[in-house]
C-alpha cells in the first residue's frame, strides 16, 4: 500500500510512524484508518528487522481523533434492531479474528497494536483527543511532549467511550479516574497525565524524538523474542485472576526461551564479558 496519511520511516531495528495529516491535526478520516491497519498488520509486524515502533504525529497535533467531517450527513451504520441482536458486539470480536470488520480499520489497527509481538512507543508531541487518545493508550508506552494534552472526549460528542478507551484507560489510570476522565470529558495537561500515569514521562517537545528513539534503541537492544514474551505476558496478566495461574504462564514462557539462539548468546556473552548480539532467533 502506498501511504498518502502516513510517513514511514525505518532506521535499523526501530520503525517511526508518523500520522501525516497536519491541517487537519491528523484526524482520522477512512483513508488514515486503513493505512495505520495496514502498516502495523501488514508490514511492521511481519518485518523480522524491526523491534520497536514510534508513533507520533506531525505538527501542532498528536491527533484530535476522528476527522467529524466524514459522519456530518452520515446515517447511523447500526440501527435499534440490529444492537439488539448484538451486531455491534460481533464486530468488535471479528476484528480480533482479522475479518473484513478488523482489516482496514481503527478498531482492527488497535488490536494488531495491542497483540503485536513488538512493544509501540506513543511519542506524543500535541493534543491527543478521543480516538487520539484510545490511539495512544493502545501504545505499550507513552512519552510526552510538555505541549501535549490528553482528552476523553466522546461524551462532549454525545456518544460512548470508542476504540477500546473504556478498557485500556482503566488499567492505565486506575478505575476511578478513568471514570472521571470519561465522564467528564476534561482536557488535561501533559504534567497531569504523568502523575496520574498516563504518560511515563514528560519531556521539553524539541527533545521529544530524541528521548523517544533513546527508549526505544535501549529497548531494542535487548533479544526481541523475550521481550516479545514479556509484552505477551504483562498482557495476559491483566486478565488474570490468580497469581499461581500467571506463573505457570511464566514458567512457559521461560521455558520457550531456554531454546533460543539468544538466550544461549546471553549467557555466553556474559560469561566473555561483552556485549550479546541478539538475531531473534
Amino acid at each position: 500500500m502506498e501511504y498518502k496519511c502516513l510517513i514511514v520511516d525505518k532506521e535499523g531495528h526501530i520503525a517511526t510512524v508518523t500520522l501525516n495529516r497536519p491541517t487537519s491535526g491528523n484526524a482520522f478520516d477512512f483513508r488514515l484508518m486503513e493505512e495505520i491497519d495496514h502498516v502495523f498488520r501488514e508490514n511492521l509486524d511481519n518485518d523480522d528487522d524491526i523491534r520497536v515502533v514510534i508513533l507520533t504525529g506531525a505538527g501542532k497535533y498528536f491527533s484530535t481523533g476522528v476527522d467529524l467531517t466524514m459522519f456530518a450527513a452520515a446515517e447511523p451504520e447500526v440501527d435499534k434492531e440490529d444492537l439488539e441482536e448484538g451486531v455491534a458486539s460481533s464486530r468488535v470480536q471479528e476484528a480480533k479474528e482479522d475479518v473484513p470488520w478488523g482489516k482496514g480499520t481503527i478498531v482492527g489497527a488497535i488490536v494488531v497494536m495491542t497483540t503485536m509481538r513488538k512493544p509501540v512507543i506513543a511519542a506524543v508531541n500535541g493534543p491527543a483527543v478521543g480516538l487520539g487518545f484510545s490511539v495512544a493508550l493502545a501504545c505499550d508506552i507513552r512519552i510526552a511532549s510538555d505541549r501535549a494534552k490528553f482528552s476523553m472526549i466522546f461524551v462532549k460528542r454525545g456518544i460512548g467511550p470508542d476504540t477500546g478507551a473504556s478498557f485500556t484507560l482503566p488499567r492505565v489510570v486506575g478505575f476511578s479516574k478513568a471514570k472521571e476522565l470519561l465522564i467528564t470529558g476534561d482536557m488535561i495537561d501533559a504534567a497531569e497525565a504523568e502523575r496520574i500515569g498516563a504518560v511515563s514521562k514528560v519531556v521539553p517537545h524539541d527533545d521529544l524524538m530524541a528521548a523517544a528513539k533513546e527508549l526505544a534503541d535501549k529497548i531494542a537492544k535487548n533479544p526481541p523474542l523475550a521481550v516479545a514474551v514479556h509484552k505477551e505476558a504483562l498482557n495476559k496478566s491483566m486478565a488474570e485472576t490468580d497469581i499461581i495461574r500467571q506463573m505457570d504462564h511464566e514458567i512457559a514462557y521461560t521455558d520457550r526461551m531456554l531454546n533460543t539462539e539468544d538466550f544461549q548468546e546471553a549467557a555466553r556473552a556474559f560469561l566473555e564479558k561483552r556485549d550479546p548480539v541478539f538475531k531473534g532467533k
